[in-house]
């Protein structure tokens, strides 16, 4: 059964935004009427807004987000949904057709009110948890290790509203008897759902207690405890008509690929032009400052493992190093210029980048791109370090944001790095390319580790 809010939730937002634009329109020229140009621009912001919460699971999982986490996701869908409107005006030469007040109080209406929504949603929930409705009963099936693992989760995932109704713990055989017994106390439990929790080399009995239970109407999940295993974007699939269990693919299939180009080319433009006199400034005072080439140049591990030329402005001194070697920068490194020393500290010189985004060959946001060497190197030391390559590398990323950026002199460091660049990708959708670039404005061009 589907969560009703992952039903309702969309047409609500939608109905918010609809609503508060009218409003806003009778307060700004005193008339609810739209004209063609207004209409077709309410419904664009309307449906934005419900496809960036859409992607960024607002309706699928808010019962497992804290509130302040549910807040933080709505708050970086406006944001976003209105720099990608201010965006579209400004590159189409249009704004000048619309009031910027009615964009503007639309969007900051339609956020409060759908924080409003989100607020009475959750004493709703609240109070028919304490009525003892929505609950739904689960009975565990599986070895003692394996039963426990899942309840322990299940109690501290309370707010999606599971609880147990029954255990049967699995002993070394599992004959005809002993399924008759397990399917009989299933029944009688009043159970909603049945969860088995079997690892994966006993596969087999999973199977026979599924066959066993196909008789009673109820909901069965096979939970095979993949905690220990680093999986990138898991999920059920059917491939060449069998059923298989997704461990390791990259996310982006579908429209997904559609919609980060479209980002990347939107976002990259308008930052593009709106970098380029600072970028012009840095390229003649890199050029005065030391001598040498404005852009630094250097092959990197793209998509897929394809190689590309990165480009950076100059932050070193001329220098030459053995062949198939990167040094990395660190603290007080003799071979950095003054002006590159800011630059650095401030990611600066990481701008040129912007144009590898628009050649196709990076995304704003992605695992940063190391050396080849780097990657010769930690390919060996730390587990599924190449599966960053599976998106396109990024300007900036969830790693950065977090702090992990600058000099990797330990190998916890680049384990922390990899870990969250993994879980980007695992967790990619607009609403967290937004956040994680809403965030880079304000924490993510300087840090005590870039130099």
């Amino acid at each position: 059964m589907r969560d009703p809010v992952s039903l309702i939730g969309p047409w609500v937002d939608f109905l918010l935004v609809v609503l508060v634009g009218l409003g806003v329109h009778r307060l700004r020229f005193g008339i609810w009427q739209l004209d063609m140009q207004y209409g077709i621009a309410l419904l664009a912001i309307a449906a934005l807004v419900t496809l960036a919460c859409s992607m960024n699971g607002a309706y699928q999982h808010w019962r497992s987000f804290s509130f302040p986490q549910v807040l933080m996701h709505l708050l970086v869908v406006w944001l976003g949904v209105a720099l990608v409107v201010m965006s579209f005006l400004f590159l189409a030469h249009v704004a000048d057709r619309y009031s910027r007040l009615w964009v503007g109080f639309t969007l900051l209406g339609s956020f409060l009110l759908s924080v409003a929504a989100r607020v009475l949603a959750y004493q709703i929930v609240k109070a028919l948890y304490r009525q003892g409705r929505l609950r739904r009963g689960v009975f565990l099936v599986g070895p003692q290790g394996h039963v426990l693992d899942v309840g322990k989760d299940m109690r501290r995932y309370a707010s999606e509203g599971f609880s147990i109704a029954g255990v049967h713990r699995l002993r070394d055989t599992l004959d005809e008897e002993a399924l008759e017994a397990l399917v009989s106390r299933v029944e009688r439990s009043g159970a909603r759902e049945v969860w088995i929790c079997i690892p994966l080399e006993r596969g087999h009995e999973a199977q026979r207690i599924f066959r066993a239970l196909q008789q009673l109407m109820m909901d069965v999940r096979l939970m095979p405890g993949l905690k220990d295993m680093r999986l990138l974007n898991h999920r059920a699939s059917q491939v060449a008509g069998r059923y298989a269990l997704d461990l390791s693919v990259s996310p982006m299939a579908g429209l997904a690929p559609v919609i980060k180009r479209l980002e990347d080319i939107v976002l990259g433009a308008l930052i593009g032009v709106l970098i380029l006199p600072v970028c012009l400034v840095l390229a003649v005072i890199v050029k005065l400052s030391s001598p040498g080439p404005v852009l630094f140049k250097q092959y990197r591990t793209g998509i897929n493992g394809k190689r590309f030329k990165v480009y950076k402005f100059r932050s070193m001194e001329m220098h030459d190093e053995p062949e198939g070697q990167v040094t990395q920068a660190k603290r007080d490194d003799k071979r950095v210029t003054k002006v590159g020393a800011f630059m650095r500290r401030t990611s600066l010189d990481e701008l040129p980048q912007f144009y590898n985004v628009l050649q196709g060959r990076m995304s704003i946001v992605g695992p940063r791109p190391h050396a080849l060497s780097h990657n010769d190197h930690y390919r060996e030391l730390v587990e599924s370090y190449m599966r960053r390559h599976k998106v396109k590398p990024g300007i900036t990323g969830w790693a950065q944001v977090n702090g992990l950026r600058g000099e990797t002199d330990t190998l916890e460091k680049m384990e922390q790095r990899v870990e969250h660049d993994l879980w980007y990708i695992d967790n990619w959708s607009l609403g967290l390319d937004l956040k994680i670039i809403f965030l880079t404005i304000f924490k993510g061009f300087s840090g005590s580790n870039a130099y």
